[in-house]
């Protein structure tokens, strides 16, 4: 009976194709869902029951709010941090700098509802806020090279643990993770664009 082996490789961003990172992105976001929803159901609660729409848009001020903050916080640690520091590989340019406009908003809608379903939804339930925000700053790997952006990963994560607490839904915290991933899709996306016609 003949063995099989499963080597597992590294890749370095640079090896990365544009398909191949999207196989990588839904296949990964597929398996936070999943997970995320065996955990919930694990813990006997109803993980739709998380997705309710709440009669009142307040979880909106709540999302959007932090969202404006992060997203100025952003801007003003990309003028302040030499870019050598904020750097994740290339990875997000190379997600979004060719991406047409309904796709870029697809990343950042299952980006935001399988990751807050796992993290928010089913793990700070079990862990809390804190060790949930260190986990979440563990999976976005591509930062780990630099603290300033593993820091800023798991303050924003810590920001999306805290408006989903005061807000009582997942949807202030998935509101704010889409915007956030929708605006800095869109400006790698434009920005390139810009300096490409300038070249």
């Amino acid at each position: 009976m003949k063995k099989f082996k499963i080597k597992i490789k590294k890749i370095e961003p640079h090896q990365l194709t544009e398909r191949l990172l999207l196989i990588n992105l839904y296949l990964t976001q597929g398996l936070t869902l999943f997970v995320g929803l065996i955990w919930i159901l694990f813990q006997h609660r109803n993980p739709f029951k998380l997705l309710v729409l709440p009669s009142n848009g307040q979880f909106a001020l709540w999302g959007i709010g932090l969202a404006s903050i992060m997203l100025v916080i952003n801007l003003i640690l990309s003028r302040v941090v030499p870019e050598g520091n904020m750097d994740d590989g290339g990875i997000n340019e190379m997600l979004f700098r060719k991406r047409p406009v309904w796709h870029i908003v697809i990343i950042a809608l299952v980006a935001s509802v399988c990751e807050e379903l796992l993290f928010r939804g089913a793990i700070q339930h079990a862990l809390g806020p804190y060790w949930t925000s260190i986990l979440f700053a563990l999976i976005h790997v591509r930062y780990l090279n630099h603290w300033i952006p593993t820091g800023w990963v798991f303050l924003s994560s810590y920001g999306l643990g805290y408006i989903y607490m005061e807000s009582g839904t997942l949807w202030a915290p998935i509101l704010c993770h889409f915007v956030i991933d929708l605006i800095s899709g869109m400006v790698i996306r434009f920005r390139r664009k810009e300096d490409h016609e300038r070249a």
